[in-house]
């Protein structure tokens, strides 16, 4: 038991310090990015500053396996060199066992970036686009609600809310559609009730319209009129719709279930926020295989040359998995793999083979 505590220890102290070498590493680099980004803008340096700060935590969080494949390679290089592996052995110990605990770290690592840090990185995320959109002047056009679908679009004569119960894939065809049109000082002018509208070139093309005018009836009711037909110009686009939804990684892992199922009701396409729901609980596997990966290569007393060697293909083999990984992902998004296997075959099948090559060489 006392074994174990040390070996955890040490991956542990390992991988806070290659952590904290890449979160350092990668502070500076944002940094340099985001004053060249917002060079031209009237952002104070505290302004950029926080936004570096704001956007770290994402590119932490991608890198993660990365991060997990050197900490373990560092702790089994330091482990054989100090011939401390030579002795657990010499103890009676294999060197499967002494895996256990870091295989424990890695475990709890991942189910606390999984349930912690997943949370931080899409509220960071989320604050870091609000205040990117406020130095450009931009703002998203497009949220899901338990009510339904919002959009927003405006014009120099004023702003117009548009709520539906559903739509098609894209946002651009909504059922039960209302508009609520504002003037530029805020107060409301009409408001047009519709049972579908679709986004064209332009305007949107209203179908079985009712038509309020709120700003100079005296009594919208008695003045509304119907249309079979009606145009309401717009300036949006298909593309800004689907830009509009985000990313799945700016969404607490606790709200995703509930949010695709809003995705759902609302007539649109779930599938890649359910990929990336199993990919996160994924993630703590996943850190398992690069540990195991890691240990592959590494576990072994080096002698040598083959240091660097055994180095490099741990490395490699890590990108080969990760890359696996990201592309199973992309076919599972397109619909081309169920979600549930485009997540967790990946890490398994890491896990896996790592397992196989351990034992041949250590059992074997």
């Amino acid at each position: 038991m006392i074994l174990h505590r040390y070996f955890a220890r040490r991956f542990l102290m390992t991988f806070l310090g290659v952590f904290a070498v890449f979160f350092i590493t990668m502070t500076f680099l944002d940094l340099v990015e985001q004053l060249r980004r917002y060079a031209s803008t009237e952002a104070s340096f505290v302004d950029i500053f926080m936004l570096t700060l704001l956007n770290v935590p994402q590119g932490i969080y991608r890198i993660l396996p990365l991060i997990m494949i050197l900490a373990a390679i560092g702790l089994f290089l330091s482990l054989a060199r100090s011939s401390e592996l030579v002795v657990t052995r010499a103890a009676g110990r294999s060197a499967l066992r002494a895996l256990l605990a870091p295989l424990g770290v890695a475990l709890l690592i991942g189910l606390v970036a999984v349930a912690a840090l997943n949370p931080i990185v899409a509220s960071t995320s989320k604050e870091f686009e609000t205040r990117a959109n406020a130095i450009r002047g931009a703002t998203s056009v497009l949220s899901i609600g338990t009510s339904g679908l919002w959009l927003r679009q405006g014009s120099r004569d004023g702003q117009t809310v548009i709520r539906a119960q559903s739509a098609n894939l894209d946002g651009t065809a909504l059922k039960n559609v209302s508009f609520m049109t504002f003037t530029p000082d805020g107060r409301p002018s009409q408001r047009i009730e519709a049972a579908s509208a679709e986004l064209v070139p332009g305007a949107w093309a209203v179908t079985d319209a009712k038509i309020w005018d709120l700003e100079t009836a005296a009594v919208p009711e008695a003045s509304a009129i119907t249309r079979d037909q009606l145009s309401v110009a717009s300036a949006l686009t298909p593309d800004q719709i689907r830009d509009s939804f985000g990313t799945p990684a700016s969404i607490p892992i606790w709200e995703l279930p509930a949010f695709i199922d809003r995705l759902r009701t609302a007539g649109f396409s779930a599938q890649r926020h359910l990929v990336w729901f199993h990919t996160e609980l994924a993630l703590p596997v996943f850190l398992v295989s690069m540990v195991l990966i890691g240990a592959s290569f590494t576990l072994r007393h080096q002698r040598g040359g083959r240091t660097g060697l055994m180095v490099m293909f741990a490395i490699m083999l890590a990108f080969v998995i990760y890359f696996i990984r990201n592309f199973a992902q992309v076919l599972g998004e397109n619909g081309q793999l169920p979600a549930v296997l485009a997540a967790w075959a990946p890490p398994i099948a890491a896990v896996g083979l790592s397992l196989g090559f351990l034992l041949h060489h250590e059992e074997g």
